[in-house]
């Protein structure tokens, strides 16, 4: 299955949150927050990309679940 342009979007917005919760859980370093804001939760920009990781996820179940034909493998 060839991957759209959304599908790389998303997988690479999963992928970058997935690395952040990581280091959060094992180093509690935030890198989006030092990098994309001041680390205040009120910070616009970090706020932005955490929500745009959490459609990406909804947007990855949606598409897993919704498939037309029933399959649920993730090969390429």
């Amino acid at each position: 299955m060839k991957m759209s342009a959304m599908d790389w979007l998303v997988w690479i917005l999963l992928f970058v949150g997935g690395l952040n919760w990581g280091s959060v859980g094992f180093f509690k370093y935030d890198f989006v927050a030092k990098w994309f804001g001041s680390g205040d939760p009120a910070a616009t920009l970090p706020r932005i990309i955490y929500a745009l990781v959490g459609l990406a996820a909804i947007w990855s179940l949606f598409t897993v679940f919704m498939k037309k034909d029933g399959s649920t493998s993730t090969s390429m």
